[in-house]
């Protein structure tokens, strides 16, 4: 696995890259985790590695508020078949909307496996990426961030606000 860094207005955020695609988007906090996890082999700097390029093209668009560039990377999605569904309809959420761990469950016609959809959710190795951010309490409540619920809410009004720019410029 290939490591790059990329700092934000939340921190720094690492990256992980295999030579098939990105892999991970994480707070530093997570790295010993997710690093054994996904690396047990080690890291090495992943100068040139286009998956981590297009990643950092990708963050730096985030925070600079164009909430509409999603280029077409490659991910490695290490991870059981259940958490990889998981991800993947994390995908699905729309900057600014928000869902909460039930109604996820359910759109995964997994109903009652609310606890499992939180804890793959859990596990997910692509903050911001694959937007587990947009995840909050049934009450609408925010809950567990790897990079904090700071950090998340952060994430939730940085999309707001840029929702409402967009809309004042069309307007």
């Amino acid at each position: 696995m290939q490591r790059s860094k990329f700092f934000s207005p939340v921190g720094e955020i690492r990256m992980l890259a295999s030579d098939t695609g990105l892999a991970a988007i994480y707070f530093p906090a997570q790295a010993p985790r997710l690093e054994a996890r996904l690396a047990p082999a080690g890291v090495r700097p992943g100068h040139g590695n286009i998956f981590l390029l297009q990643a950092e093209a990708f963050l730096a668009c985030y925070f600079d508020s164009d909430l509409g560039y999603s280029p077409d990377i490659p991910l490695d999605m290490r991870g059981t078949p259940f958490q990889v569904s998981v991800w993947s309809a994390l995908r699905d959420i729309a900057p600014t909307h928000t869902i909460s761990y039930g109604e996820l469950a359910s759109r995964l016609a997994r109903p009652r496996a609310v606890r499992a959809v939180a804890a793959a959710i859990g596990r997910n190795p692509l903050s911001i990426f694959v937007p587990c951010h947009r995840v909050v309490g049934g009450d609408g409540s925010l809950t567990g961030y790897a990079g904090g619920l700071d950090v998340k809410r952060f994430l939730l009004e940085h999309e707001r606000r840029c929702l409402a720019s967009m809309r004042a410029i069309a307007a």
